[in-house]
């Protein structure tokens, strides 16, 4: 996995990592004295809990870390990184936690994007439909977001300029409309992949969830087993709002995978641990950029050491 918290400016920014080191531990051997007596593990809960770990998790991290200092299994700098990012690989990889997409046993399989307005979800299928297309496969996209002005065309620039075919309703018409279209148009072009945009929504709206819900009905009168996956996309320079959003949207349809674009430009990338251990369900993809290839498979262990020292 590519360095994900890339620096976009000549700004500089200290890691999260640098961070604990200066204000936890002045002298490391406190750790071996136990460092909780001398405030350096309250610091560092303060820091996780700064970086969007959120309490469950941080509150994890700082007494795993505590019982093996007191064990003497973390007596150095390197030590302690490492313990650290074991810690936070270790969370995301409980519970569901396999970020391999679920595929239909037999093709197409349908793939529903969701999320709030401004996450990055056209973006987001315009990537994934490019990196089908260079797996050989071939894609059909639906323009489901019908409401949002423009929505329809930036979606068909993306499937020209991946050579995903493209299916579109008129801008205000009925997006569930627009998903059994594309349903349909895979199956007769014998297409693999589907995948079905929705119009960003915020997660406080009840009639547009409702609609959300509506849509997901549809295909599945279409396609008994669809949708195979549906993707909440999450973006994560927002922080705690995230766990709110993701809370809501899972409540309201069946969400199967997790994907938090815009980690390129937040040094806070612990929201994409709490939106996992919030409702239990796998990161698939990291998007680290606008362009075609800046998107991630998911990689707990790669993922929790640059999260401390991207």
């Amino acid at each position: 996995m590519a360095r994900l918290f890339r620096r976009t400016d000549d700004t500089p920014r200290r890691t999260l990592w640098e961070r604990i080191k200066d204000i936890a531990f002045t002298d490391v051997t406190v750790l071996a004295r136990g460092a909780s007596k001398e405030g350096s593990l309250e610091a560092v809960e303060e820091l996780l809990l700064e970086a969007d770990f959120g309490v469950p998790t941080t509150l994890r991290l700082v007494e795993d870390i505590d019982r093996l200092a007191r064990f003497g299994s973390v007596k150095s700098h390197d030590e302690f990184l490492g313990a650290l990012s074991e810690g936070i690989a270790k969370a995301l990889r409980l519970g569901n936690a396999d970020p391999a997409l679920i595929l239909a046993a037999t093709a197409p399989t349908v793939i529903l994007i969701v999320g709030v307005n401004g996450a990055g979800k056209t973006t987001f299928i315009g990537k994934l439909a490019a990196r089908f297309r260079k797996q050989g496969k071939r894609v059909v996209v639906g323009a489901g977001d019908t409401f949002r002005a423009g929505a329809i065309d930036q979606l068909r620039v993306w499937a020209d300029r991946t050579g995903a075919d493209f299916v579109g309703g008129k801008p205000g018409g009925d997006p569930a409309a627009v998903a059994f279209d594309a349903i349909d148009a895979g199956v007769t072009r014998g297409a693999d992949v589907v995948i079905i945009d929705t119009a960003g929504r915020l997660h406080t709206s009840d009639s547009l969830m409702d609609e959300l819900k509506k849509v997901a009905r549809v295909i599945k009168r279409r396609m008994p087993e669809a949708p195979h996956e549906t993707l909440l996309v999450l973006d994560g320079t927002i922080g705690q709002n995230a766990v709110a959003q993701a809370r809501t949207f899972a409540a309201a349809v069946p969400v199967t995978g997790l994907v938090v674009t815009k980690v390129d430009g937040t040094a806070k990338g612990g929201i994409v641990v709490a939106v996992h251990e919030a409702i239990d369900v796998p990161v698939k993809f990291l998007g680290t950029g606008e362009q075609a290839d800046d998107l991630e498979v998911f990689d707990a262990d790669a993922f929790a050491r640059d999260v401390l020292e991207g």
